[in-house]
């Protein structure tokens, strides 16, 4: 072997190893994978391109010239998953404890700008202690490079983040402007300041578990988008979220083989119950509409009133934004509207038809929602909604009542298609309320106002509880029997594929942040 070409291969060898086979054997301990073998699982068989991998650190203080590997800690390049291309970083804990350094961080960015360039999604696999605190101000620089690309990309390809360890200081902002971010439960976490500094600034005693894990921000904060139980089933969640996606904001997804049949669903018929103040679930509905166990829900553990993820109807991808009655009724209220804004306004970057299901009976009264900005948060879907280009199609199940009819999905507000089942009610508020308010004179003067209020009631929603008014004025399209919704949203949506919509020339909107 010539020389030359066998030093070049001890290079290689030693940058694949990645800091050394004892730091690596004390990953595969902890039931963590290794940055290659992340990108071995996730990629096709032998497709992975390296890119960078002899590259090294330039630094020189505090010994630093003695502490050298290639690769720097970030392995980077592009390969396939499904036989679509995709590009990938994936940090080293094993060398520096995955810290970014200027060069690491011109790593991530050589492959984002191919990413944009290409027209292909850009996956970020992290796991960092943060930048290298030995670089100084360079490292601080290369993280604001990442998060300029960021934002350059944002809406240009789809940008996915999976948090497999630690994400802490500043490298949390990169996976915040990403359109999803994945967490691995127990050995993941993110935090703006770790337990130490929060102890002294604030005295809280709290563990990087409690502060950031992945339960935190699934639940709590709302950051986490997906969360799995393990590294495998993390890069398992990673290719099925891909394969709802298209390659970039130029391209639609692509159809999945599927043969139509008789569409009706009868399943659909039983769901909504008797009494109007029962709870159902609302997956009954999606599941009964949807093609088979074809239903990929996102942010499933925040804000449970609402449910948002993709779908598949007649083989192609949709987003489905849903109110659930099982969860404080199925009202709007701020983390709610939030996380629906965020995925309408992800679905409408990218392609993707939205599906609407309604039954909300307004939005949350109270000093709390009231004093965290109900008004604007709301304001968030309402635009998101409006400003929304794809098409869009709405089937209300049973309540749409106020304000929270119109933001959710409204002939109004530019939805294609909207569709009621008979349960639908159409109505400013619910009957007793709006009894209440009505008749409050004649009940106060009858010999048994309990009486009159019932009849009152019973009148009013004999007049509003029902989608026939709103169908008289061309606000629901159709009143369609519950089993031949699926029917309906195919044909639909097949309709609308090829809507384009001529937008007023502008810089951007001002969506209320």
């Amino acid at each position: 072997m010539n020389s030359k070409i066998k030093v070049l291969q001890e290079k290689i060898d030693q940058a694949h190893l990645g800091g050394g086979e004892q730091r690596i054997e004390k990953q595969h301990q902890k039931k963590k994978l290794t940055a290659r073998e992340r990108i071995a699982y996730f990629l096709d068989e032998g497709s992975f391109e390296e890119i960078g991998i002899l590259v090294t650190h330039r630094t020189t203080d505090f010994g630093m010239q003695n502490e050298v590997y290639y690769g720097d800690g970030v392995v980077t390049g592009y390969g396939t998953v499904n036989g679509r291309l995709v590009y990938v970083f994936a940090q080293d804990f094993t060398v520096f404890g995955g810290a970014l350094s200027e060069t690491h961080a011109e790593k991530i960015c050589k492959v984002m700008d191919l990413a944009v360039n290409v027209g292909a999604p850009i996956i970020g696999l992290n796991d960092s202690g943060g930048a290298r605190i030995q670089e100084g101000v360079r490292s601080l620089g290369g993280y604001a490079d990442i998060f300029h690309r960021n934002v350059q990309a944002s809406g240009v390809i789809p940008q996915i983040s999976a948090i497999m360890g630690p994400c802490a200081g500043g490298a949390v902002y990169s996976p915040a402007i990403t359109d999803f971010t994945l967490m691995v439960e127990d050995t993941s976490y993110m935090f703006v300041t770790g337990p130490n500094v929060v102890k002294t600034v604030t005295n809280e005693e709290v563990t990087s578990e409690e502060l950031g894990g992945a339960s935190t921000h699934s639940t709590k904060s709302g950051v986490a988008h997906i969360t799995s139980p393990n590294d495998v089933q993390c890069l398992e969640d990673l290719k099925t979220l891909l394969s709802y996606l298209p390659q970039n904001n130029k391209e639609t997804t692509k159809t999945v083989p599927y043969t139509l049949g008789d569409e009706k669903r009868a399943v659909l018929a039983d769901i909504i119950p008797d009494n109007p103040n029962k709870p159902y679930d609302m997956h009954e509905v999606i599941g009964g509409i949807i093609d088979e166990d074809s239903f990929f829900e996102i942010h499933k553990n925040y804000a449970e009133n609402i449910i948002v993820g993709f779908a598949r109807i007649g083989g192609k991808s949709v987003g489905i934004v849903a109110n659930q009655p099982m969860f404080l009724a199925g009202v709007l209220d701020v983390n709610s509207s939030k996380k629906a804004a965020r995925f309408t306004r992800f679905c409408d970057c990218f392609n993707i038809p939205l599906l609407v299901l309604v039954d909300v009976p307004g939005f949350l009264p109270g000093t709390d929602q009231e004093w965290n900005g109900i008004i604007v948060h709301g304001a968030k879907l309402l635009y998101a909604l409006s400003e929304a280009s794809v098409p869009k199609v709405t089937v209300i199940t049973r309540k749409a009542y106020g304000g929270a009819y119109d933001v959710m999905n409204s002939k109004h507000i530019g939805a294609d298609l909207n569709f009621a089942w008979p349960t639908a009610e159409i109505a400013v508020m619910g009957a007793k309320g709006a009894s209440e308010i009505i008749f409050r004179k004649e009940i106060k003067a009858a010999d048994d106002p309990a009486a009159k209020l019932a009849e009152k009631e019973a009148e009013y929603a004999d007049t509003f509880a029902n989608p026939y008014r709103a169908a008289q004025r061309g606000f629901v399209d159709e009143v369609i029997l519950p089993e031949d919704t699926r029917r309906k949203l195919i044909k639909g949506f097949s309709m609308l594929e090829n809507k384009e919509i001529n937008q007023p020339k502008r810089k951007h909107g001002n969506i209320p942040l």
